[in-house]
């Protein structure tokens, strides 16, 4: 059973230290995008990365769509790694829905994870006004589902420059570009509709794992005021707004990325209330 779950996530294990760090991977991409995160943590961490099923190079076989028709499918993953690895004092960190589906894994099996770190959570993507700005409207969540499915390769030239907001490197946009293009499109119009029309928002108040949020400048996809909403949900956390724009700063800023991970790590105070 272990043997097919680390060959059905493609799970791979390094590092010399003992307390393992695992890191979770948001839509549309693999375990490839830490690249530049992970390896910092080698010396002192046992590194855990892996692909969701259907992504990277995952045991494409074992996808159920009626196990991944939401995000619970994808918690269920995390936890089947932890069990399979015997993993206990897990320091996960998640990117975008990445990070609610880590979250989602905590409350499920809280006395597994030490410590969350969430990079641009958001558990809700719809607008609910007046109190909640997820940051789309309905229509252009359809919209953007409606594209994936008429012209996939079209979705992903316009959805991952929006993803990235960095024009200035033209490099990292073509890398998330060919991600997305790497998937199956029915699997990832699937885990589309998972992540883009969850709410977790009533999820928030369960974890009780201390957390730390990074909060991108000019990241369009989870807005500052999205993980502010986060942060006030999550009674034990610690939020930082990075100086890195757009929303995958572990591509795009990987040195600011490591370096607020470490501070947090190595705060032996664990945060007690929003502050």
């Amino acid at each position: 059973m272990t043997q097919n779950i680390i060959y059905r996530n493609n799970v791979k294990i390094s590092g010399n230290g003992k307390q393992p760090i695992l890191f979770a991977n948001g839509f549309g991409c693999d375990q490839t995008m830490w690249r530049s995160v992970a390896k910092d943590f080698e010396e002192d961490y046992q590194v855990i990365l892996f692909d969701y099923v259907g992504s990277g190079k995952s045991d494409i076989q074992a996808y159920d769509s009626n196990r991944y028709k939401d995000l619970s499918g994808y918690a269920q993953d995390v936890i089947d790694i932890c069990e399979a690895l015997d993993l206990k004092d897990v320091i996960f960190v998640g990117h975008s829905v990445g990070s609610m589906i880590g979250a989602l894994a905590s409350i499920v099996e809280p006395e597994r994870f030490e410590r969350l770190i969430l990079v641009g959570p958001s558990p809700c993507y719809l607008n609910d006004p007046p109190n909640y700005i997820g940051g789309f409207t309905r229509e252009e969540l359809l919209g953007l589902i409606d594209m994936m499915e008429r012209n996939y390769i079209g979705w992903a030239k316009f959805f991952a420059p929006t993803v990235m907001n960095n024009s200035d490197r033209p490099e990292l946009t073509e890398e998330l570009e060919e991600s997305f293009c790497s998937t199956d499109p029915i699997i990832a119009r699937q885990f589309a509709l998972a992540t883009f029309f969850a709410d977790n928002r009533g999820d928030l108040s369960k974890v009780s794992v201390p957390s730390l949020i990074l909060q991108c400048s000019q990241d369009v996809i989870a807005s500052y005021e999205v993980g502010q909403y986060v942060h006030q949900q999550l009674h034990n956390s610690i939020f930082t707004l990075m100086k890195a724009t757009g929303h995958c700063p572990h591509l795009s800023h990987p040195d600011e990325t490591i370096s607020h991970i470490r501070q947090f790590l190595n705060n032996k105070t664990i945060p007690t209330g929003a502050d």
